[in-house]
């Protein structure tokens, strides 16, 4: 019975407010019970956790969420679901409703007009069932912070998730900036039908869980510069692709990475956290700007 119920309760809230999916804003609603338990199951929440979850849309989530949290700060873009979201969540006295932007507010500002009291700055954890063509910017959003969170617990398009999780040999630009943070592991694959509307594509559960400092001590926006040089022509072998995105030789490339002990034929994509580290410190070391 359960798992009938979700796509009827999905169907008539929507009716009941008035609403329909927006394709340009990416909404798609979770309607299958057991997908729901799996993300919550792998937020690993406590009756302590603060809750930030992005995309509440019907509340079916944030529901389940404030029943094992101390705190949900549930935040909607779309201003007639967050009115109707409002509604929806009256009953729980530990949800706050936010209609804003993700990538406009910082985790910070939704922290401190929460309504929690006697927190400063708490530990906090991040679930979100994000639309596909925001998903690289709300990763960096939360990743990126001054205050970041302990965890995050995210539905992603099921590329993008296998992606993130690339070994040297298969890693990504996304992959290196989201590995640098933390370690991610799939949860669960999660099919389109799992959804109302259903998407064109199937999803997967991805849990990150954030390191308490990243695993290579470098500056941060200087090895990020040298990385995102390095992917600019990710075809390329690396001391061509490095020379494109430090504007310097290819000869002069070469060496630098020589003397990172990395050969100058690789490609970008089969460089460790380490090796990037590596090219980083010899890069800055030359003096060139990044």
């Amino acid at each position: 019975m359960g798992e009938e119920r979700l796509p009827r309760q999905a169907r008539g809230l929507l009716r009941h407010f008035g609403l329909r999916a927006k394709k340009s804003l990416g909404q798609h609603f979770l309607i299958d019970r057991r997908v729901l338990h799996r993300i919550v199951s792998a937020a690993e929440l406590t009756p302590e956790d603060i809750v930030i979850e992005v995309g509440s849309g019907l509340g079916i989530l944030t529901k389940e969420l404030a029943r094992q949290a101390r705190w949900v700060i549930a935040i909607e873009a779309d201003a007639k679901l967050a009115s109707a979201l409002t509604e929806i969540m009256a009953p729980l006295p530990n949800v706050s409703i936010i209609n804003s932007d993700i990538l406009q507010t910082d985790p910070i500002e939704l922290l401190n007009s929460s309504g929690i009291e006697n927190v400063t700055l708490p530990r906090y954890k991040v679930v979100a069932n994000i639309p596909y063509y925001i998903t690289s910017a709300v990763l960096r959003h939360f990743l990126e912070a001054a205050h970041k969170p302990h965890s995050m617990v995210v539905m992603v398009q099921k590329e993008v998730g296998e992606a993130i999780v690339a070994q040297p040999g298969e890693m990504s630009l996304l992959a290196v900036s989201v590995q640098f943070y933390g370690k991610p592991v799939i949860i669960a694959r999660v099919p389109s039908r799992s959804f109302y509307p259903p998407p064109k594509v199937d999803s997967i559960i991805l849990r990150i869980k954030l390191y308490e400092r990243p695993p290579v001590e470098v500056p941060e926006t200087k090895f990020f510069a040298v990385v995102r040089a390095g992917f600019s022509a990710p075809r390329k072998q690396l001391h061509n692709a490095l020379a494109q995105g430090l504007g310097i030789s290819p000869l002069e490339a070469a060496h630098l990475l020589e003397r990172a002990m990395i050969n100058p034929q690789r490609r970008a994509e089969t460089l460790n956290l380490q090796e990037w580290a590596r090219t980083c410190e010899i890069v800055v070391s030359h003096g060139i700007k990044v």
